[in-house]
């Protein structure tokens, strides 16, 4: 007799606990497997620490694979689910697609940040939900304390220091709270401007901090804040975001750089698409966290509206407490329907109280139903912590006696881009990347190496700004498919040119019709000098303004002398030929320090086989090689002497000395904008 199958979607705190429950109870007699985006499962009270500098990225994050070992891991995430075949379709994270099949299904997919229609959010702003936005939080507060620093300008200073969280629940309380006291210690080392320091606001449309819990947990956090230096503003929320700022309810418009959304949760949206009956985005279910009607499904954590047995009439609140509990709940329920286990439980739940983290050594807590505040209340707090997460208490414990011993290290370590981690996502926990599921776009040439962090540090704009983020149906500038980049040579990073650049009739380095541009100074382009190239076929060359002085002609149409030799000899980057000049046992590379540029460079157009650019016609991916045999001529290699040659452009008039004006290029400056898409 075959085993069943069950399949649980998430791994977060109810889906990680329904799993190891689940493995615990069945003994092998099942097939077990876990859907879930990351191999980890990632504890989120502790999430503000690690965007604070207290903690480590992994001290919160815990293996699936190595604490759940009779548990089969599949990354991926939940496209549908077709309910009358019981299977659940999903994408790898390489985009493979892939079905899995069940005959239990634990839905726990957990929830995503919760939008608003506000003006300017959604591309302005940050969410605090998974690692890569709490490490994106980090590199920016620290980036922009350190360029406010070195700062002549008092209004830049203060705009880069000052720091908007929105949502004064348990999430943006305690991002408040860390942000301040990790700020205060970074402009110790560097201080600001005299009698500036960093600012920290707080807003909620509520009339006080932490309205869902204890009303003396909300004036203990309310108290603490303010000493901190915190601008707590409660009845206050922002009604525009903007490239400068924010513009808030009661008109005050405040010039920031970073805005922390935090206003609440909502419900993963694949519950969205079951067609089963919702209360309020989740998925109803009863006490049993089964669906009815649907014995097979069951729910748990924040995407179930579990009734609250203890409240008649309500339903369970969006917290880890409730979904930790639901895990274990659901997992025995599972099991007692497969007959691998008891009977079936309902879920009740009495309430054990709060902790609220506040940084330091302060906190506020109420421990079964006992008001605690300051040094005791941070020890119940972190002792807690330790209690509840399923792994890595040493290394925790470790980093907090380090922390209060020790200065922090606040470095950008760069590794989440501003673009990476937008509002407006169904997968908080994943970082987006080039190339990723959903999203074919190439990286920004601003975000490689060496590059100056020109999305997070030019004067305008708060997170990511409304260029930084791409939606995923949308080609970055400088990428296959979009408009212009300009190269600068020498500079080792492309530059996306602006709208009103390409406008002006300048040669773009992008795709302009059939001919590409090439690498060339500001300097050359500003003199309205045209790139160096072939008429017609737009591959360019890097050449010095040296050689174009000392009346070398540029690489132009058939009918130089290099063209006519070329007939006769073998093309010096064609197999069989002279070594090439750039390759190993030939000259040195042109377009190397001390050399003159490169003219026989493979395709013939700039940076197309460097990162971030189109990839090189001759390189796996691109068009095929035509200068290798079995493809079309090189069009940058030396055309025959006469024209009568089947299969080769006619020889063209010899070109007076200097640069070569391109005929690629149209002559309406309105036609030059025709390549972006």
């Amino acid at each position: 007799m075959s085993r069943p199958r069950i399949l649980i979607v998430g791994a977060g705190f109810a889906g990680y606990r329904t799993a190891r429950t689940l493995s615990r109870l069945t003994r092998g007699r099942a097939h077990i497997t876990l859907l879930n985006p990351t191999d980890y499962f990632l504890y989120l009270p502790l999430l503000p620490q690690v965007a604070a500098g207290v903690l480590e990225p992994r001290r919160v994050t815990v293996s699936l694979s190595d604490s759940l070992p009779d548990v089969r891991l599949v990354l991926g995430e939940a496209d549908r689910v077709d309910l009358d075949d019981r299977t659940l379709h999903y994408t790898g994270p390489e985009g493979e697609g892939g079905t899995l099949a069940y005959d239990r299904l634990v839905l726990a997919a957990g929830s995503v940040n919760k939008l608003l229609p506000i003006p300017g959010v959604a591309e302005h702003a940050h969410g605090f939900r998974g690692l890569p936005e709490a490490l994106y939080l980090r590199d920016h507060v620290t980036r922009q304390v350190e360029l406010g620093a070195s700062s002549d300008d008092p209004e830049t200073c203060a705009a880069r220091c000052t720091f908007v969280v929105v949502g004064a629940g348990y999430t943006g309380t305690e991002v408040a709270a860390h942000g301040q006291m990790f700020t205060d210690a970074q402009v110790r080392r560097h201080p600001l401007r005299q009698g500036m320091r960093p600012r920290w606001m707080l807003l909620d449309v509520a009339p006080r901090v932490l309205p869902e819990m204890d009303e003396k947990l909300s004036t203990t956090a309310d108290r603490v804040l303010r000493q901190r230096g915190v601008d707590v503003r409660m009845g206050t929320s922002v009604k525009e975001a903007t490239h400068d700022g924010v513009l808030l309810t009661d008109g005050e418009f405040v010039k920031t750089r970073t805005l922390v959304w935090c206003v609440g949760v909502r419900p993963d949206p694949l519950v969205e698409s079951l067609g089963l009956p919702m209360e309020k985005g989740r998925l109803l279910v009863d006490p049993h966290l089964q669906v009815p009607g649907r014995p097979e499904l069951f729910a748990c954590g924040d995407v179930a509206a579990v009734p609250d047995l203890e409240n008649p009439g309500s339903y369970t609140s969006m917290t880890a407490q409730h979904a930790w509990r639901h895990g274990r709940i659901a997992a025995e329920n599972v099991a007692a329907s497969l007959g691998l286990g008891g009977a079936r439980t309902p879920y009740r739940h009495r309430d054990l109280g709060f902790v609220v983290d506040l940084g330091g050594a302060k906190a506020a807590a109420n421990p079964l139903g006992v008001t605690l505040s300051g040094v005791p209340a941070g020890a119940v707090t972190r002792g807690y912590h330790l209690a509840a997460m399923p792994g890595n208490r040493v290394r925790v414990a470790a980093d907090w006696l380090l922390d209060a011993v020790l200065p922090r290290q606040a470095v950008q370590l760069g590794l989440v881009r501003s673009w990476s981690v937008p509002l407006d996502t169904s997968s908080p926990e994943v970082a987006r990347v080039p190339g990723g599921p959903g999203q074919r776009q190439e990286a920004s040439a601003r975000s490689g190496p060496g590059a100056a962090l020109a999305a997070d540090t030019d004067d305008g704009g708060i997170g990511a700004g409304p260029a930084r983020y791409r939606p995923p149906d949308e080609p970055a500038k400088g990428q296959p498919g979009s408009g212009a980049t300009q190269v600068r040579p020498g500079s080792g990073a492309a530059e996306p040119r602006s709208e009103p650049e390409t406008a002006k009739g300048r040669p773009a380095a992008g795709r302009l019709g059939p001919g590409h541009g090439q690498l060339r100074s500001e300097s050359e382009t500003a003199k309205g000098r045209p790139a160096a190239g072939r008429p017609g076929s737009g591959h360019g060359q890097l050449r010095s303004e040296s050689e174009t002085a000392k009346g070398r002609p540029a690489a132009g149409p058939a009918g130089t002398a290099a063209a006519a030799r070329a007939a006769d000899e073998p093309a010096k980057n064609r197999p069989g030929g002279e070594p090439a000049r750039n390759q190993p046992g030939g000259e040195p590379a042109k377009n190397q320090p001390g050399g003159e540029p490169a003219k026989n460079q493979p395709g013939g157009e700039p940076a197309k086989n460097q990162p971030g650019g189109e990839p090189a016609r001759n390189q796996p991916g691109g068009e095929p090689a035509k200068n290798w045999p079995g493809g079309e001529p090189a069009r940058n290699q030396p055309g025959p002497a006469h024209p009568s040659d089947p299969g080769r452009p006619p020889p063209a008039p010899h070109p007076a000395p200097g640069p070569v004006k391109r005929t690629d290029v149209p002559d309406d400056p309105d036609d030059s904008t025709k390549g972006d898409s």
